[in-house]
């Protein structure tokens, strides 16, 4: 009778540990580990986490968009179904809107381009993202940061700091794969355009649950 009453005091506080480790992991009720937005498109919706922790420079300037609702009527200009999705810059018309101020490149930060994730796109300097994001449809380590030690060309430096991922579609990942096989053309000087505007309607935060 005495060893059945101490198996079941194990056995119930094995049960209290493990139910208590996905509270440990999500935070208390009413926190969040990190900022989450929610984006609207005209294809679906879909939900972005954002590493505050890991790209803290380059989330701060995404909110910022986000809270000046920068993004509300931009669309999916460039669209290549092997590799990614870019947006954040262009209304339907292709007229590029203009952004703020470059932000440091955060791309050492060890996060992958893997699929579904989120990164800022730049131009051939190294630090020069503004506005401009894309989602990864596939796994592209030739976007991550390199070891440059050995480097002493600064053309190869400048493709080999690589991108920033600074989020991760978590929720509707099946919009992104519908996004990406839609039908594209050249429009101007810009190639891989979409031939129907994918419109991001909005973009805004999701703030945590309330106590």
């Amino acid at each position: 009778m005495k060893t059945r009453s101490i198996l079941c005091l194990i056995m119930i506080t094995a049960i209290i540990t493990l139910s208590a480790l996905p509270i440990s992991a999500a935070g208390k009720k009413g926190e969040q580990e990190h900022s989450m937005v929610y984006v609207k498109t005209t294809m679906g919706n879909f939900t972005i986490e954002l590493f505050d922790d890991k790209a803290p420079i380059t989330v701060e300037n995404f909110l910022n968009y986000v809270d000046k609702k920068f993004y509300n009527g931009t669309i999916f200009h460039r669209v290549i179904s092997s590799f990614m999705v870019q947006g954040g810059g262009f209304t339907k018309e292709m007229i590029q809107k203009p952004s703020g101020a470059p932000i440091k490149n955060e791309a050492t930060n060890g996060v992958k381009n893997l699929e579904y994730t989120v990164a800022m796109a730049r131009t051939g300097a190294i630090d020069s993202a503004t506005n401009q994001f894309f989602i990864n449809v596939a796994n592209s380590s030739f976007l991550d940061h390199q070891d440059m030690t050995h480097l002493n060309d600064k053309e190869a430096t400048r493709k080999m700091f690589g991108y920033c991922v600074f989020g991760k579609v978590t929720e509707g990942m099946d919009v992104i794969d519908k996004i990406k096989l839609v039908k594209t053309t050249t429009k101007g000087a810009y190639e891989d355009v979409p031939v129907k505007p994918i419109i991001i309607k909005s973009i805004t935060r999701i703030l945590p649950e309330e106590e």
